[in-house]
């Protein structure tokens, strides 16, 4: 039976017809009523085991009570539930599977302009003229950028943050900073040049690893923490709407944002280190 077949067949049963607000209330209370059916059924089956023999029966009953209010709800609500299921599953594919290939945003670019494949990149600890103490970045031999303080009244790490947009280029194929101080940009195309690579898509960038690293902060910088809640994933997607990257899943930002931490909590704690970029594994680690 197709979805949409249960819907057109379950509202003809509804002795509350109609999309006004107190058919609506009814359904939603029914809804909320045959949820805690089904977690009471749970519970005798976690109470009485093995001896309580009706637990399947009634399960798939209780269960098929809250299908009917979903259907009766979509119906009420004008929306077909074969969408809404196919809906759902897309929510959810993009929430815990990764993209299976992330092809490099700049592939199709000279090598120039690409960002680096594999890299290494030294975190350096300074004590600058003024006393305070800056994290510089070294590759190739040669400055990445300027020293960075943590630009706050309390002493946070912050100023190891670039492990963040390493960890964007790693995992994402994607970071306008690193391609900024790398000089990496794409000029041989205007158009990507400004859109891709410009102010804006900094701003965006820099503005996600504040936005994430002040979450962060309280969830003990995600140590022990294998996801991210979904309304900030969600949020990060909204900010990128536009941007190349907006092809990439909620399931690759949180593997990226939890890439980058991890080797930011272990430049923290050891005041700077190495770290190593492979793009074509999708990794970042500290070595």
């Amino acid at each position: 039976m197709q979805l949409s077949d249960y819907q057109r067949a379950a509202v003809r049963t509804d002795q509350r017809p109609g999309a006004d607000l107190e058919a609506i209330t009814i359904g939603l209370l029914g809804l909320a009523g045959e949820a805690g059916s089904v977690a009471t059924e749970y519970k005798k089956q976690r109470r009485d085991g093995a001896a309580y023999r009706a637990s399947k029966i009634r399960m798939r009953e209780e269960l098929g009570d809250v299908l009917w209010y979903v259907a009766d709800l979509c119906e009420k609500f004008g929306l077909d539930l074969d969408d809404v299921a196919v809906a759902n599953l897309d929510k959810v594919k993009d929430r815990w599977r990764p993209s299976p290939h992330v092809e490099p945003f700049d592939r199709a670019f000279p090598e120039h302009e690409q960002l680096p494949r594999q890299a290494r990149i030294e975190f350096q600890l300074r004590e600058l003229d003024d006393g305070r103490t800056a994290s510089a970045m070294v590759w190739n031999g040669a400055p990445l950028g300027d020293p960075l303080t943590d630009a706050a009244r309390v002493e946070d790490g912050y100023r190891f943050h670039d492990a963040f947009h390493l960890a964007y280029a790693a995992v994402l194929g994607w970071s306008p900073v690193m391609r900024a101080l790398m000089r990496r940009k794409r000029k041989s195309d205007p158009a990507t040049d400004e859109a891709e690579d410009g102010g804006r898509a900094v701003v965006v960038e820099e503005g996600i690893s504040a936005l994430v690293f002040a979450y962060a902060s309280a969830h003990d910088y995600f140590d022990g923490i294998q996801h991210i809640d979904q309304p900030m994933l969600e949020t990060i997607r909204t900010l990128v709407g536009g941007l190349e990257v907006s092809v990439l899943r909620s399931a690759d930002w949180e593997r990226a944002i939890l890439t980058g931490f991890e080797v930011w909590r272990t430049l923290n704690q050891t005041h700077g280190g190495t770290v190593e970029l492979d793009a074509d594994a999708r990794t970042l680690c500290v070595v």
